[in-house]
């Protein structure tokens, strides 16, 4: 049993079960070597230079970037850094391994920083891996029809707008859950529908890409409806357990055996009392 009781959703543990269960010291693990294993196990030769790089880049980062709520360069990060890395290396086994390491550590951290600490990060990067060149990932169908999507809501296309579209489908490869954060009107749920409206019609059009696939979209408030309407509750007169709106559409786009894609959206403000519920559910 892990304790930290210290935010709302969490209750202490009392004292006579806690003395049911013995104490137990933790050490940090070993980030480097953890992350050689890893780059090991997908094929990388320099995996002990690269693993170093890596979690050096992110320690270097928690100590000089601005300091966010979202930001987070512990174990968890790491570890969408070596999925993706590992992704690349199969996707593009003849491209250098420094190069497929940076692109995972850019595509993966750059889509969660501020615009200030993007350069930071660039900066870092670079003093990691001195004189490398990146080349661009091919996203140029996706744009256009991105562009193509706004256009037919009446949406303007801003630079900002177009990069984060981009930046959320690649965030997709890798992670099956992911948060959206900023401003209320800032564009998040519109970005979400127009890139699911964009990969159908690259569907549709016959696209070569397997990751272009036809998505169905389900998007709702969590706030707007109870705890029990949203997981479902258990009515002790009947003795009978009724499903929730968010269990529902979530069992159902999980016994689909299509590939087709499905974006289930909990369109709202983020508060510990719902979201401390999906935490097993969103956890690696």
């Amino acid at each position: 049993i892990t304790m930290n009781p210290g935010y709302a959703g969490r209750s202490e543990l009392p004292d006579n079960l806690k003395a049911l269960f013995r104490p137990c010291a933790m050490m940090v693990p070993d980030y480097a070597m953890i992350s050689e294993i890893c780059l090991y196990s997908y094929g990388f030769t320099d995996a002990r230079d690269l693993a170093r790089k890596l979690v050096k880049s992110l320690q270097i980062s928690s100590e000089q970037l601005s300091s966010q709520v979202h930001y987070d360069f512990g174990m968890r990060a790491i570890k969408s850094v070596l999925v993706m890395a590992g992704t690349g290396k199969r996707a593009n086994p003849d491209l250098p391994e420094n190069i497929v390491m940076i692109r995972a550590m850019c595509d993966s951290n750059i889509p969660k920083f501020l615009k200030e600490d993007v350069i930071l990060f660039n900066a870092i990067v670079n003093d990691l891996f001195p004189g490398v060149d990146i080349p661009k990932q091919d996203t140029g169908a996706l744009l256009v029809m991105i562009k193509q999507c706004l256009e037919n809501a009446g949406l303007q296309e801003t630079e900002e707008y177009l990069l984060k579209a981009i930046q959320l489908y690649e965030v997709l490869g890798i992670r099956f859950g992911v948060m959206q954060v900023g401003p209320t009107g800032g564009g998040k749920t519109t970005i979400a529908l127009c890139l699911a409206e964009a990969m159908t019609k690259l569907r549709e059009e016959g696209s070569d890409d397997i990751e272009h696939q036809k998505v169905h979209t389900y998007c709702f408030n969590p706030k707007s409806i109870s705890m029990g309407e949203l997981y479902g509750n258990y009515n002790l007169m009947t003795n009978e357990w009724t499903d929730g709106l968010g269990s529902t559409i979530i069992r159902n786009a999980n016994s689909d055996q299509t590939d087709d894609k499905k974006f289930v959206v909990f369109d709202g403000p983020i508060d510990a009392i719902w979201i401390e519920n999906m935490n097993t559910v969103l956890d690696d």
